[in-house]
């Protein structure tokens, strides 16, 4: 998605500027708007030259350290203390140096006569678009601690279903890891010094040991092709998935994966409802809201899946109707958003079924951590004892050959 760059006024006459993230420069205008900011200028940012690999620069505020300070600052307008010397107290005690910067920002910005929301927004890659428009709305509505409150509740769950994907994640591709740098190590060292014996030995090889000495070989003599062609497939895939037309082909692939698909998809619909819920039921409007979870998605499928939702409900429609016709949402998701939409509940069904997939993503890790343990286990014995059996069958056959003798 294209980030835009803008200048412009508030209506007391101060000179802001920033990035944002949107679809396109309307969008960008009509955040503009929304915030009571006359642009100056709105262009879309040059893209930086990169070196192949395409690697995400992150927010330089962890999760944890960001939810922290969320209930903190909740429980500290609960107690009736003044906005400026909230700021302030978590601006000191904050253990992150890159926090501590940016909330001291927001002091003086919120000090100078800004709104929090909009002090907030000046700073998107740690404050994004979800967390400013609650705060706007909580300091529109006089809930600022119940809106601080729920974004702290929500960042926790979200982190943690995060976190239990990428633990999905991190056991085969470790056993991964081991199996192949065991087997490049055996094809580099090992297998050389048995191929002097079998050189020695002479006579015809089985066809298992003749396949592995002639991987050893080609590894130890053309690695370097070897190593260029795994690193030409990274920045080609990088490149590709950089693309539109290509992310949306790689997200709808892991969409589609056997065990690892159902997975994603759980995560998908678990983080869209509760996105859409807890910013229904902090006051914005279901438009924004939409427009916000769509780009918090995390995949281009169900990204399109809620722009589509958002243009039937500008139309008059419903929200559940372009929902149902896409291949990503259950029936049962679909049906719990209807009856919420016509019992006027969206926020709490909402809710509900974020809580239910939450136990669903659970189960499905845990399910799948099951599965690959021993799957991983097998492929690493076959490639390693597969290679051990290959290089002892000349031996079976010398000894035979000695004790027919």
């Amino acid at each position: 998605m294209p980030v835009f760059m803008w200048k412009g006024r508030t209506l007391a006459g101060e000179t802001q500027s920033g990035e944002l993230t949107v679809d396109s420069q309307a969008d960008a205008l009509a955040q503009l708007r929304r915030k009571r900011i006359i642009p100056q200028f709105v262009r879309e940012k040059p893209k930086s030259v990169e070196f192949g690999l395409n690697f995400k620069k992150g927010a330089s505020v962890s999760t944890k350290d960001l939810a922290i300070f969320t209930r903190q600052f909740a429980t500290m307008i609960t107690a009736g203390l003044p906005l400026v010397q909230c700021l302030d107290i978590l601006a000191q005690q904050s253990e992150s140096h890159s926090l501590k910067r940016i909330v001291g920002e927001v002091r003086n910005d919120v000090e100078a006569g800004t709104t929090l929301a909009e002090a907030l927004g000046k700073h998107p890659k740690v404050f994004d678009n979800l967390f400013v428009n609650m705060v706007e709305a909580g300091e529109a509505g006089g809930v600022l601690d119940d809106i601080l409150l729920r974004l702290a509740t929500y960042i926790e769950k979200a982190e943690a279903l995060k976190r239990k994907v990428k633990s999905a994640m991190t056991y085969p591709t470790v056993v991964l890891v081991v199996a192949v740098s065991v087997t490049v190590f055996m094809l580099l060292f090992i297998i050389p010094t048995f191929a002097k014996i079998f050189k020695d030995f002479g006579g015809e090889l089985p066809l298992p040991t003749a396949i592995v000495l002639a991987l050893s070989d080609f590894l130890r003599n053309f690695w370097y092709l070897l190593f260029g062609a795994v690193a030409g497939a990274i920045i080609a895939f990088n490149r590709f998935n950089a693309t539109d037309h290509g992310e949306k082909i790689v997200d709808q692939i892991k969409l589609k994966m056997p065990i690892l698909g159902d997975l994603l998809k759980k995560a998908a619909i678990a983080r869209f409802t509760r996105t859409l819920g807890t910013l229904i039921s902090s006051g914005v409007p279901i438009l924004t809201g939409l427009e916000i979870t769509a780009r918090t998605a995390g995949n281009r499928v169900v990204q399109e899946a809620v722009l589509a939702t958002r243009a039937s409900i500008r139309e008059g429609e419903t929200i559940a109707a372009p929902l149902k016709q896409s291949d990503v949402f259950p029936p049962m998701v679909v049906q719990m958003i209807a009856v919420g939409e016509e019992t006027g509940a969206l926020d709490e069904m909402l809710n509900k079924i974020a809580n239910f997939y939450d136990d669903e993503v659970n189960t499905a890790v845990d399910t799948l951590t099951s599965i690959i343990e021993p799957v991983m286990i097998v492929v690493m014995g076959l490639l390693v004892g597969g290679m051990v059996v290959a290089m002892y069958m000349p031996m079976f056959k010398l000894i035979n050959v000695v004790a027919g003798d």
